[in-house]
């Protein structure tokens, strides 16, 4: 593997849990990155004003501030890596002084708050890393009000014989989900009405073909 590979990996291995100043780095890669994905997939996504918004995985903070915009209640980030908290906190430090906005560092599997507390709860470019996403997913419905909505936004579906692809899975240790697997899970964990959305595009690593995906599903 080249010097340029290797430093490549150095910066994608934070992808899992951004660290010190690589993981600051990548994370404003990711936000510069995954706006195009974000914006795509937003669109499909009825946002209300009324609504109260957890951003699971919530990395650098943009699609926090991105709902901050979008809902006049409100937004909650969530991340379990204590340099996305710092970064999310920085970017959306007004709305967070004016009580509109919290950043949380904790874990998806165990949720800091009470049952049906939220509208919708988002996850982007993040499942990959969950670590039971069945039993993630069924935490994430607890935290849902009755007609609720999960909102997931990957950039990744499995593409058969793809070593780049295969060197990533294996470097994160990350699951990339089918749209089959994501609507199967989803429906385990006890949400109906699933809704999916696929767009051509390419990988913001790689510059490849990529097919961008976003499922939402109700309490």
């Amino acid at each position: 593997m080249s010097e340029e590979n290797y430093l490549d990996d150095e910066l994608l291995i934070n992808a899992r849990r951004p660290e010190g100043e690589l993981g600051v780095e990548l994370l404003n890669h990711m936000n510069e990155n995954h706006e195009g994905l974000a914006r795509w997939s937003v669109s499909h996504l009825d946002i209300s004003k009324e609504d109260v918004i957890l951003d699971i995985g919530c990395g650098g903070g943009v699609n926090v501030s991105r709902f901050l915009k979008m809902s006049e209640n409100r937004v909650i980030g969530l991340d379990y890596s204590e340099v996305a908290v710092e970064e999310s906190i920085k970017l959306n430090k007004s709305a967070i002084e004016g009580g509109r906005c919290e950043i949380i560092q904790g874990s998806v599997s165990d949720l800091p708050f009470e049952d049906s507390t939220f509208d919708i709860a988002t996850a982007f470019e993040t499942v990959y890393f969950w670590p039971d996403f069945v039993n993630d997913l069924k935490e994430v419905r607890r935290v849902l009000k009755d007609g609720g909505i999960i909102f997931i936004a990957n950039e990744a579906l499995p593409k058969e014989d793809d070593s780049r692809q295969e060197h990533i899975i294996e470097l994160l240790d990350m699951n990339i989900y089918s749209e089959f697997e994501l609507r199967e899970s989803l429906s385990h964990a006890g949400f109906n009405g699933v809704k999916t959305f696929v767009k051509e595009s390419k990988d913001s690593f790689t510059d490849e073909h990529a097919d961008w995906i976003c499922l939402m599903a109700f309490k």
